[in-house]
Protein backbone atom coordinates (compact mmCIF):
# COMPACT_ATOMS: atom_id res chain seq x y z
CA UNK A 1 0.00 0.00 0.00
CA UNK A 2 1.13 3.75 -1.08
CA UNK A 3 1.12 6.27 1.53
CA UNK A 4 2.90 9.92 1.47
CA UNK A 5 3.59 11.43 4.88
CA UNK A 6 3.82 14.95 4.59
CA UNK A 7 4.57 18.07 7.05
CA UNK A 8 4.17 22.10 5.74
CA UNK A 9 5.07 25.53 7.34
CA UNK A 10 3.33 28.48 7.23
CA UNK A 11 3.19 32.15 8.14
CA UNK A 12 0.98 31.71 10.97
CA UNK A 13 -1.84 29.50 12.10
CA UNK A 14 -5.02 30.29 10.42
CA UNK A 15 -5.20 30.27 6.78
CA UNK A 16 -8.67 32.27 6.97
CA UNK A 17 -6.89 34.96 8.28
CA UNK A 18 -4.35 35.24 5.41
CA UNK A 19 -1.78 32.83 6.61
CA UNK A 20 -0.55 31.22 4.21
CA UNK A 21 1.65 27.39 3.38
CA UNK A 22 5.38 28.33 2.59
CA UNK A 23 7.11 25.09 2.21
CA UNK A 24 5.69 20.99 2.14
CA UNK A 25 7.67 18.26 2.38
CA UNK A 26 6.68 14.73 1.45
CA UNK A 27 7.86 10.88 2.12
CA UNK A 28 6.61 8.16 0.03
CA UNK A 29 6.06 4.70 1.51
CA UNK A 30 5.10 1.72 0.27
CA UNK A 31 4.02 -1.15 2.57
CA UNK A 32 5.34 1.09 6.03
CA UNK A 33 8.77 1.17 4.01
CA UNK A 34 10.15 4.96 2.50
CA UNK A 35 10.82 4.05 -1.09
CA UNK A 36 13.35 7.18 -1.53
CA UNK A 37 11.09 8.70 -3.12
CA UNK A 38 10.13 12.63 -1.70
CA UNK A 39 8.35 16.05 -2.86
CA UNK A 40 10.07 19.45 -1.05
CA UNK A 41 9.26 22.78 -2.32
CA UNK A 42 9.60 26.37 -0.66
CA UNK A 43 6.65 28.98 -2.14
CA UNK A 44 6.80 32.75 -2.23
CA UNK A 45 3.45 33.26 -0.02
CA UNK A 46 3.26 36.69 -1.24
CA UNK A 47 2.99 38.73 2.32
CA UNK A 48 5.50 39.15 4.84
CA UNK A 49 6.46 36.69 7.22
CA UNK A 50 5.97 37.03 10.85
CA UNK A 51 8.96 37.40 13.21
CA UNK A 52 7.35 34.58 15.20
CA UNK A 53 6.60 32.07 12.35
CA UNK A 54 10.45 32.76 11.19
CA UNK A 55 11.91 31.81 14.89
CA UNK A 56 10.29 28.11 14.08
CA UNK A 57 11.17 27.73 11.06
CA UNK A 58 14.24 29.84 9.50
CA UNK A 59 12.21 31.21 6.69
CA UNK A 60 12.49 34.65 6.30
CA UNK A 61 11.13 37.54 3.87
CA UNK A 62 14.51 37.58 1.77
CA UNK A 63 14.42 33.98 0.91
CA UNK A 64 11.10 33.53 -0.22
CA UNK A 65 11.09 36.62 -1.86
CA UNK A 66 13.14 34.10 -4.51
CA UNK A 67 10.52 31.09 -4.78
CA UNK A 68 7.83 30.39 -7.06
CA UNK A 69 4.47 30.81 -6.10
CA UNK A 70 2.49 27.34 -5.23
CA UNK A 71 0.50 27.74 -8.13
CA UNK A 72 3.68 27.27 -9.79
CA UNK A 73 4.47 24.18 -8.19
CA UNK A 74 0.61 22.55 -7.83
CA UNK A 75 0.62 20.14 -10.64
CA UNK A 76 3.49 18.39 -9.88
CA UNK A 77 2.93 18.26 -6.07
CA UNK A 78 -0.69 16.81 -7.18
CA UNK A 79 1.11 14.35 -9.10
CA UNK A 80 3.07 13.25 -6.50
CA UNK A 81 0.69 12.77 -4.00
CA UNK A 82 -1.61 10.85 -6.30
CA UNK A 83 -4.63 9.44 -4.59
CA UNK A 84 -3.44 7.27 -1.69
CA UNK A 85 -3.73 7.92 2.13
CA UNK A 86 -2.00 11.24 3.03
CA UNK A 87 -0.15 11.05 7.24
CA UNK A 88 0.10 13.98 8.95
CA UNK A 89 0.73 15.48 12.81
CA UNK A 90 -2.23 17.13 13.32
CA UNK A 91 -3.68 16.51 10.02
CA UNK A 92 -6.21 18.49 10.38
CA UNK A 93 -4.02 21.68 10.32
CA UNK A 94 -1.72 20.82 7.47
CA UNK A 95 -4.96 20.18 5.30
CA UNK A 96 -6.17 22.97 6.00
CA UNK A 97 -3.62 24.88 4.27
CA UNK A 98 -2.94 22.35 1.70
CA UNK A 99 -6.73 22.49 0.37
CA UNK A 100 -6.57 26.43 1.31
CA UNK A 101 -3.80 26.78 -1.58
CA UNK A 102 -5.44 24.29 -3.70
CA UNK A 103 -8.79 26.65 -3.74
CA UNK A 104 -6.85 30.06 -4.36
CA UNK A 105 -5.85 28.60 -7.57
CA UNK A 106 -8.78 26.70 -8.70
CA UNK A 107 -7.91 23.26 -8.28
CA UNK A 108 -9.95 20.32 -6.43
CA UNK A 109 -9.29 20.00 -2.91
CA UNK A 110 -7.74 17.11 -1.43
CA UNK A 111 -10.71 14.67 -0.15
CA UNK A 112 -10.33 14.27 3.18
CA UNK A 113 -10.94 11.11 3.66
CA UNK A 114 -7.76 10.22 2.96
CA UNK A 115 -6.54 11.69 6.18
CA UNK A 116 -4.41 9.77 8.46
CA UNK A 117 -3.39 11.87 12.14
CA UNK A 118 -0.62 10.39 13.47
CA UNK A 119 -1.68 12.87 17.03
CA UNK A 120 -5.00 11.15 16.77
CA UNK A 121 -3.20 7.70 16.81
CA UNK A 122 -0.77 8.67 19.48
CA UNK A 123 -3.43 9.63 21.88
CA UNK A 124 -5.38 6.59 21.49
CA UNK A 125 -2.22 4.34 21.90
CA UNK A 126 -0.28 6.74 24.99
CA UNK A 127 -3.55 8.37 26.71
CA UNK A 128 -2.20 10.56 28.89
CA UNK A 129 1.50 10.88 27.67
CA UNK A 130 3.03 13.64 25.25
CA UNK A 131 2.34 13.76 21.58
CA UNK A 132 4.34 16.28 20.16
CA UNK A 133 6.83 14.67 17.27
CA UNK A 134 9.98 15.39 19.56
CA UNK A 135 8.46 13.66 22.50
CA UNK A 136 6.89 11.04 20.17
CA UNK A 137 10.51 10.49 18.54
CA UNK A 138 12.23 10.39 22.15
CA UNK A 139 9.78 7.55 23.00
CA UNK A 140 10.49 5.65 20.63
CA UNK A 141 14.25 6.09 20.14
CA UNK A 142 14.28 7.99 16.92
CA UNK A 143 16.85 10.03 16.31
CA UNK A 144 16.36 14.09 16.16
CA UNK A 145 19.77 15.37 17.08
CA UNK A 146 20.38 17.08 14.13
CA UNK A 147 16.66 19.06 13.85
CA UNK A 148 17.65 22.41 15.40
CA UNK A 149 14.92 24.50 13.08
CA UNK A 150 11.43 22.91 11.77
CA UNK A 151 11.67 21.91 8.30
CA UNK A 152 8.76 20.17 6.23
CA UNK A 153 10.99 17.25 4.76
CA UNK A 154 13.51 16.77 8.04
CA UNK A 155 9.86 16.60 10.08
CA UNK A 156 8.11 14.16 7.48
CA UNK A 157 10.91 11.76 7.47
CA UNK A 158 10.86 12.09 11.35
CA UNK A 159 7.46 11.63 11.32
CA UNK A 160 8.11 8.52 8.43
CA UNK A 161 9.76 6.60 11.30
CA UNK A 162 7.37 7.48 13.91
CA UNK A 163 4.26 6.24 12.04
CA UNK A 164 5.75 2.90 11.56
CA UNK A 165 6.38 2.62 14.89
CA UNK A 166 2.82 3.75 15.64
CA UNK A 167 1.43 1.24 13.48
CA UNK A 168 3.47 -1.97 14.77
CA UNK A 169 6.53 -1.22 13.58
CA UNK A 170 8.46 -2.33 10.56
CA UNK A 171 7.19 -6.11 10.65
CA UNK A 172 4.71 -4.38 9.10
CA UNK A 173 6.00 -4.13 6.08
CA UNK A 174 7.77 -7.17 6.07
CA UNK A 175 4.30 -9.04 6.23
CA UNK A 176 5.17 -10.26 9.73
CA UNK A 177 2.94 -8.22 11.58
CA UNK A 178 0.78 -9.34 14.79
CA UNK A 179 -2.48 -9.39 14.76
CA UNK A 180 -2.72 -6.30 16.96
CA UNK A 181 -0.15 -4.71 14.64
CA UNK A 182 -2.14 -5.09 11.25
CA UNK A 183 -5.73 -3.72 13.52
CA UNK A 184 -3.51 -0.59 14.01
CA UNK A 185 -2.46 -0.58 10.60
CA UNK A 186 -5.88 -0.80 9.40
CA UNK A 187 -7.25 1.66 11.51
CA UNK A 188 -4.26 4.10 10.74
CA UNK A 189 -5.15 4.10 7.43
CA UNK A 190 -8.78 5.19 8.18
CA UNK A 191 -7.89 7.63 10.94
CA UNK A 192 -9.43 11.41 10.26
CA UNK A 193 -9.20 13.71 12.77
CA UNK A 194 -12.05 15.91 11.53
CA UNK A 195 -13.97 17.20 14.42
CA UNK A 196 -17.78 15.75 14.65
CA UNK A 197 -19.99 17.55 17.00
CA UNK A 198 -21.63 15.57 19.09
CA UNK A 199 -25.65 15.49 18.40
CA UNK A 200 -28.01 15.62 21.50
CA UNK A 201 -31.32 13.88 20.84
CA UNK A 202 -34.13 16.45 20.80
CA UNK A 203 -36.60 16.94 24.17
CA UNK A 204 -39.67 18.54 24.56
CA UNK A 205 -39.89 21.59 26.33
CA UNK A 206 -41.43 21.05 29.78
CA UNK A 207 -44.31 22.75 30.54
CA UNK A 208 -43.16 25.49 32.72
CA UNK A 209 -45.85 28.48 31.83
CA UNK A 210 -47.89 29.60 34.52
CA UNK A 211 -51.76 27.91 34.45
CA UNK A 212 -54.82 30.75 33.92
CA UNK A 213 -55.47 30.83 37.96
CA UNK A 214 -51.44 31.26 38.58
CA UNK A 215 -51.97 34.38 36.63
CA UNK A 216 -55.19 35.75 38.27
CA UNK A 217 -53.25 35.56 41.40
CA UNK A 218 -50.17 37.45 40.33
CA UNK A 219 -52.44 39.75 39.09
CA UNK A 220 -54.19 40.49 41.99
CA UNK A 221 -51.40 40.53 44.12
CA UNK A 222 -49.48 43.44 41.54
CA UNK A 223 -52.60 45.22 42.62
CA UNK A 224 -52.23 45.37 46.43
CA UNK A 225 -48.68 47.24 45.38
CA UNK A 226 -48.54 50.76 46.47
CA UNK A 227 -46.73 53.25 43.58
CA UNK A 228 -44.64 49.98 42.38
CA UNK A 229 -41.15 51.48 40.39
CA UNK A 230 -42.64 50.31 36.95
CA UNK A 231 -45.22 52.85 37.14
CA UNK A 232 -42.86 55.78 38.15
Amino acid sequence: MREIVFDTETTGVDPATGDRMVEIGCIELVNRIPTGRTYHAYFNPGRPMPIEAERIHGLGDAFLAGQRLFHEHVLELIDFLGDCPLVAHNAQFDFGFLNHELRLCDHPLVAMDRMVDTLAIARRRHPGAKHSLDALCSRYGIDRSHRVLHGALLDAELLAQVYVELTGGRQIGLSLASETAQALAVEAASAVSAFQPRRRAYRTPRPHGPTAEELARHKAFVGTLSSPLWTQ
